[in-house]
């Protein structure tokens, strides 16, 4: 029986409060099917209030046009209402992404917090 390339882990959110930020780390593959879960984690944020959000993409294995499509509106969204947002670039198939379109030097990417 041939080896098999382990699943995917199922795509999910974990959200990790800071100081004065909060942290959304997307986990799997942001793609058409999941980013409804970052969309709605992302509005819940700040329709509780946050003003700075830090999108960490470091735990995503894949991201597909309509993830990057999502990053950029709401990149868009929080320059015009004043929210703080930033990312923290993902591994290099996913930095790949925003190179290729030309974007590293639209959208605000920041590094990643130390480790405690």
């Amino acid at each position: 029986m041939p080896d098999r390339p382990p699943l995917p882990e199922p795509f999910r959110c974990d959200v990790v409060p800071g100081r004065g930020h909060v942290r959304v780390v997307p986990v799997g593959e942001l793609d058409m099917a999941t980013g409804t879960i970052l969309e709605r984690t992302l509005r819940d944020l700040i329709d509780s209030g946050f003003d700075r959000l830090v999108i960490d993409l470091r735990r995503l294995a894949f991201m597909d046009s309509s993830g990057l499509r999502l990053l950029l509106r709401w990149d868009e969204t929080a320059r015009r209402d004043g929210t703080e947002l930033s990312l923290i670039p993902g591994p290099p198939e996913i930095q790949r992404v925003f190179e290729m379109t030309r974007l590293l030097d639209r959208l605000t990417f920041v590094d990643p917090p130390p480790d405690p």
